[in-house]
């Protein structure tokens, strides 16, 4: 849960996650939930911003349903931090993170550089670099760029990568890595 903010999951959630112990057969968003399966019916995402300095760990799937207040969690932490603005983010890209952080096998958080952006911030950066699309999946809520200390772009590319389930961004000069729900494509170096 996010420092600082309160408890945003009900008692009765938390406890079952906890008491969750068969696999459930889940509609799913992408084929990233795919990784997911086997861990138990909870999915969850642990993250620290960077911007704000806030850290969340958060169960936002419990027997094959999303958790509510868990999304409404994950939507303040992805926020525009510049702007104060939140946006919904679309489940398939929290299905990816939490698939590739599974994937990589690490013990530490991602490190959120940019979840949602809003049309100013993203007019903004893109009068600072040539980087920064138009028509960024930023702005609707669909994508973010992610570190890990612990792991190489290569790392966390190629774990992104391989859920087959959006676009994968490679940008080892700048150390992060895109992972957006939008078409499967990959790019960078």
């Amino acid at each position: 849960m996010t420092k600082g903010a309160s408890a945003s999951m009900t008692r009765r959630g938390l406890l079952g996650a906890f008491a969750a112990t068969a696999v459930a057969a889940a509609p799913t968003y992408s084929n990233a939930a795919g990784f997911l399966r086997g861990g138990g019916d909870i999915r969850r995402i642990k993250m620290h911003n960077a911007r704000t300095g806030e850290s969340m760990e958060t169960v936002y799937w419990i027997e094959g349903n999303y958790v509510r207040e868990a999304l409404a969690e994950v939507n303040f932490f992805f926020r525009d931090w510049r702007r104060n603005e939140t946006k919904a983010i679309d489940n398939r890209t929290i299905d990816i993170i939490a698939a590739t952080h599974r994937l990589v096998d690490a013990r530490e958080p991602f490190l959120l550089l940019s979840g949602y952006r809003s049309p100013a911030t993203n007019a903004m950066l893109r009068r600072r670099s040539s980087g920064v699309a138009k028509y960024s999946l930023h702005l609707e809520g669909q994508a973010a760029d992610v570190r890990l200390s612990s792991r190489s772009v290569s790392q966390v590319s190629r774990a992104a990568a391989s859920c087959g389930a959006g676009g994968v961004g490679r940008y080892s000069g700048s150390n992060f890595v895109h992972v957006d729900c939008g078409n499967t494509r990959v790019w960078g170096r």
